[in-house]
């Protein structure tokens, strides 16, 4: 069931910063967060720490004097009975593993009505956060990884009395220890007990298809990110649904994306991996279903046969941007929000993709906007969000026309130590750019979630209204940034953004078009719910001078927020001028294996 409400947030829901929440949410979260570590601290733990949240609970780590640290999962209270027995499903299903790969179940425990599971403690960081730090994980990590998936993926379907399907493996939940290269699967809230072998067969200890009736899947959602099409589409559950997580991590790794969908242009074949590897991931990540199972098979079979291959005697040099990136050192906080819009022509309207009908979770926790989009268009605008996983401000502006895509950037990163994974996120955003084969306009913008100003009111018949602490801030240039004006970037320059609803008063409107004639950079954006309406700005002015029109323009635009009656989003982004950069179209990019070859795959040296 999608949320088919006429509004949709940009961000989604689950994932978004705390500086996003309406104040009362802010402090209930807050105060939910301290009660959890409150019960540790009776409980006997030390530092306690705060691990994570995902869609049905939040995730603690501590230390016991005696037991050593720990990990603590707390379901959300406030879901749905059936939702919240789900953390007690997953620690039983935990109880029937035992691996080294594995954190093992240490209890379960209900306190009124918080459920609690209790595990050891996972070393290391899970590799979506290493791989933001690192960009593509290097080759030793990926044979390390690869391999001990391999070993994870044939002991849940040969080593155990039933097959298990864990079913969302991905970066995230994967822990990785760079020192002794040690993996950890976590997360087992969409495991299951297989209702088929890997050939296909049902499983006799399920007591499926007894009289003919249809096998109904007791599969459940993993993330849209990484799953293939047959858990995806509902299939009965299988051991093949891991492997297609396995696929789509490593790809992730392995190319520095968020996410699969960008194999169909940038094949594992053109990442630089050795030959054997980039092939075989290549095949799990086939259209081709028997394709797919011969590339698992494969996979499991040489990576559990002995060592996987060498890692290049010499380092890759380093890369240089394909866009201008501004390095600034540490500042203010920065919590990146990535804002997206002119999208719809990038919706292929293939039809909508057939979800299970049992499990589909929380509304917007799954990437709705992505329906309608093929895997190049998907991986583009993943891209776009991992962008926003840096510290970044700025914004983008594409225009592809019939011999590519013309780029105008600002991008702006605030942390010196993350340059090299921050290059190769934009260069990789570019080479999808250039595998968009339609005519049409994107823009992006980054902004600091912390600046969000927040308006609430009792009812939609009720003005917001501003506190008259609130100010739309702003930074200063030190010196002039003029510009010639034919290459000024304007907020109205392409009209009227199809894919936004809200209509701004007159006012509003008036104001925006006098600080459209200040040189500066940034966006606004008017984010109007029925009671509750966020301003979100990132704004530099480049002509100090004018630094008296730049706040009279925005404390009119505050002035004016009373008016505002529509519901919706509009947003506004101007960059500092154009320096447009054009890109040829690929429609896919060109084989580049790791060269000269070393072992591989499987191989061993004489």
């Amino acid at each position: 069931m999608r949320d088919t409400a006429p509004l949709h947030h940009f961000y989604i829901a689950e994932e978004q910063s705390i500086y996003l929440l309406k104040h009362d949410d802010a402090q209930k979260l807050k105060q939910w967060l301290r009660l959890c570590e409150k019960q540790l601290t009776r409980l006997g733990y030390r530092q306690i720490r705060f691990v994570g949240k995902g869609v049905y609970g939040f995730v603690f780590a501590g230390r016991h004097p005696r037991e050593g640290e720990q990990v603590f999962k707390f379901s959300r209270i406030t879901l749905p009975v059936h939702l919240q027995a789900r953390l007690e499903e997953e620690a039983w299903m935990l109880n029937q593993v035992s691996h080294p790969n594995i954190p093992r179940l240490i209890r379960y425990q209900q306190l009124k009505l918080q459920g609690i599971m209790v595990m050891s403690l996972a070393p290391g960081r899970d590799l979506a956060q290493l791989a933001l730090r690192c960009g593509p994980l290097p080759l030793p990590w990926l044979a390390a990884i690869s391999r001990q998936l391999a070993e994870l993926l044939r002991y849940l379907r040969q080593d155990l009395p039933r097959p298990i399907v864990h079913g969302d493996i991905k970066p995230s939940n994967l822990v990785f220890d760079p020192l002794s290269h040690k993996l950890s699967l976590i997360d087992w809230g969409s495991a299951v007990f297989a209702q088929q072998d890997d050939q296909g067969e049902p499983i006799a200890a399920t007591g499926l298809g007894v009289g003919g009736e249809p096998l109904h899947s007791n599969a459940r959602m993993g993330d849209l990110y990484f799953i293939g099409a047959d858990q995806l589409t509902g299939r009965p559950s299988s051991p093949r649904f891991d492997e297609q997580g396995v696929a789509g991590t490593l790809y992730a790794l392995a190319s520095g994306l968020p996410s699969r969908f960008g194999h169909t242009v940038l094949p594992a074949a053109s990442l630089g991996l050795p030959k054997p590897f980039a092939d075989t991931l290549d095949a799990m990540l086939s259209d081709d279903p028997r394709v797919q199972r011969q590339g698992g098979d494969q996979f499991i079979r040489r990576l559990t046969q002995g060592p996987a291959w060498q890692p290049p005697a010499q380092p890759e040099p380093p890369l240089s941007p394909t866009l201008p990136v501004w390095v600034h050192q540490f500042g203010q906080g920065i919590d990146t929000v990535a804002y997206s819009s002119r999208k719809s022509f990038l919706q292929q309207h293939q039809g909508e993709a057939a979800l299970p009908s049992g499990d589909i979770q929380i509304d917007r926790y799954y990437r709705d906007y992505l329906v309608g989009m093929g895997d190049v268009e998907k991986a583009f605008v993943t891209a776009v969000g991992r962008l926003g996983e840096f510290p970044i401000l700025g914004g983008l502006a594409l225009h592809w026309h019939g011999g590519g895509v013309a780029i105008d950037s600002s991008l702006n990163l605030f942390d010196p130590t993350l340059r090299a994974p921050f290059t190769h996120a934009v260069n990789t955003l570019v080479k999808l750019a250039q595998s968009i084969p339609h005519l049409g306009l994107f823009k992006a913008c980054f902004f600091n979630a912390r600046d969000t100003l927040h308006f609430e009111r009792d009812s939609a018949q009720h003005p917001f209204l501003p506190v008259p602490e609130q100010r739309i801030r702003f930074d200063l240039s030190d010196v002039p940034e003029l510009e010639d004006q034919s290459r000024l970037h304007s907020y109205f320059e392409d009209g009227r953004d199809p894919d936004e609803n809200l209509t701004l008063p007159e006012g509003i409107m008036t104001a925006l078009g006098e600080l459209n004639a200040i040189h500066h950079t940034g966006c606004i954006i008017f984010e109007v719910l029925p009671t509750h309406m966020k301003l979100h700005s990132y704004l530099r002015l480049l002509d100090p001078e004018r630094q008296g029109e730049f706040s009279n323009c925005l404390e009119r635009i505050l002035a004016q927020v009373p008016q505002i009656r529509d519901q919706g989003i509009s947003g506004f982004m101007k960059l500092p001028y154009k320096n447009t950069r054009h890109f040829v179209h690929r429609e896919r990019h060109p084989v580049n294996y790791q060269m000269p070859p070393r072992q591989t795959l499987g191989e061993t040296r004489a």
